[in-house]
């Protein structure tokens, strides 16, 4: 794959199969960057939510999950799965990039499941997890993030829980800039024309997709799942960590992140 062409970055519309296929390169490609960058805080047997830290230890987003069948979408190198499988459940940890989910697998620690898959045409049979769950995976890397909500409430039994996390849709508004640049709103919260980036010869190489708060709603209801909760983690005092556009000095004044909280009945 070539080296991105900034020249060519930028909002404009995409075929709705091309970022699945960039989106498997690209995290392949980059899999062992981003953990040399994010290894450390994400842990090698830890469940982090997102950027401000907000950890499912302290937080119990997904209920009691001793003796549950779990499944994460979008599981990366699976650091969720392996605190959820320390907890009693038992974890099927799922990513469409191979290389993500065979990076970083530390010796003696107990291990999920892992399994390569599209979250958008999962592998298992009807209601055959108590949980699903991913944290920053899958439902922002795909055009048709519906079927990804679908998939779940069939895969998912009567009564399991549905959590995902997701950059906060206010974000969309402002650069992705983690200094004052990003306090300041350049383009409209109600335009969905997805980011993406395109090496040298104009393939795509990554892409990244906008909903509103009301087309993740939307999308939940539309699949037949019930709404518990949106959870908006504020940033600690604390924690000076950035990470991309999440910073400190955006924290403070803008939320970086949205947890939905959904269950089906």
């Amino acid at each position: 794959m070539g080296l991105v062409d900034l020249r060519r970055a930028g909002y404009q519309p995409i075929p709705d199969e091309a970022p699945h296929r960039a989106g498997r390169s690209w995290w392949d490609e980059n899999a062992a960057e981003y953990l040399a960058e994010h290894g450390e805080f994400l842990g090698d047997e830890d469940f982090c939510w997102c950027p401000e830290g907000l950890r499912e230890a302290d937080a119990h987003l997904l209920g009691d999950v001793a003796g549950a069948r779990a499944l994460e979408l979008g599981a990366g190198a699976a650091q969720c799965s392996r605190w959820l499988a320390r907890q009693g459940a038992h974890v099927v940890a799922t990513d469409i990039s191979a290389a993500m989910l065979m990076a970083r697998q530390p010796v003696g620690v107990p291990g999920p499941s892992r399994v390569q898959a599209d979250a958008r045409r999962l592998p298992f049979a009807d209601a055959s997890f108590d949980v699903v769950f991913t944290a920053y995976g899958a439902i922002p890397f795909v055009a048709d993030a519906e079927l990804v909500h679908r998939e779940v409430a069939r895969v998912l039994r009567q009564g399991g829980r549905w959590v995902f996390s997701v950059t906060h849709p206010v974000r969309w508004s402002f650069p992705d800039d983690p200094s004052e640049r990003g306090l300041t709103a350049d383009r409209s919260y109600f335009d969905r024309t997805p980011y993406a980036e395109r090496d040298e010869a104009g393939r795509l190489t990554y892409a990244e997709f906008h909903r509103t708060v009301g087309d993740h709603v939307r999308d939940v209801v539309g699949a037949g799942l019930t709404l518990l909760d949106v959870v908006e983690p504020e940033w600690p005092e604390g924690h000076d960590r950035t990470w991309g556009g999440w910073s400190p000095l955006r924290g403070r004044l803008l939320p970086g992140t949205a947890i939905f909280v959904c269950e089906r009945r």
